[in-house]
């Protein structure tokens, strides 16, 4: 029986290491790339899922350019963090901070989440072992691990490295490898590399 993710994909998970793509809009503008040219940089590769994330804009933008994001591609869009967002995607993904804001009962504010999102995807940010079995218990589609590497867009204190293999492992859900991930990076027990500035540097 297909989960939620893959019923959204429309495959079955059984490889592992598909292309996510994390599209942070306030990178893209520091770059002056505009979501036009990121479109095209995104037709070199086999691209599975893409995230939007946007700090520095206001919601009516954030609302048009995820609009723009569906219109033009053939993929599942996740919005980061802005759940008011969510009937503009096929889901949304949340950091440790985003749901403490929410409930300081993580397991109650996942179910306020899932009441919200229904049945569209649900993701949360993971960065250590207890995290990871924390998730376990929540009704989520995928988990983001990491930091794999060090990145410039993230200030991140802690990097994983060869240990989110096996701490992977751990989670009943499919597991987003995160942080200074490259497109062709192989970790093992994870579903997918989820790449952000490293596609738009190799371009």
């Amino acid at each position: 029986m297909s989960s939620n993710l893959e019923k959204a994909l429309g495959f079955n998970l059984e490889a592992f290491n598909y292309l996510y793509v994390l599209c942070d809009y306030e990178t893209l503008l520091k770059k002056n790339i505009t979501l036009e040219n990121f479109l095209e940089i995104l037709k070199k590769y086999d691209v599975k899922l893409l995230q939007y994330r946007d700090k520095v804009s206001d919601l009516e933008l954030q609302k048009q350019n995820l609009i723009f994001l569906k219109q033009n591609l053939n993929i599942p869009i996740i919005v980061n963090d802005k759940v008011e967002l969510i009937d503009y995607a096929d889901g949304l993904h949340v950091g440790q901070d985003d749901i403490l804001k929410i409930h300081k009962d993580k397991e109650l504010a996942i179910k306020l989440l899932r009441k919200r999102v229904k049945n569209k995807l649900l993701g949360l940010s993971t960065h250590n072992e207890l995290e990871i079995l924390e998730a376990n218990s929540f009704e989520l589609d995928m988990i983001g691990l990491g930091a794999y590497k060090a990145t410039n867009t993230k200030d991140i204190s802690n990097i994983l490295g060869e240990k989110l293999q096996y701490l992977a492992k751990m989670s009943k859900h499919p597991v987003c490898a995160i942080g200074g991930v490259k497109v062709d990076d192989i970790i093992k027990n994870t579903k997918f590399n989820c790449v952000g500035s490293a596609i738009l540097n190799e371009n």
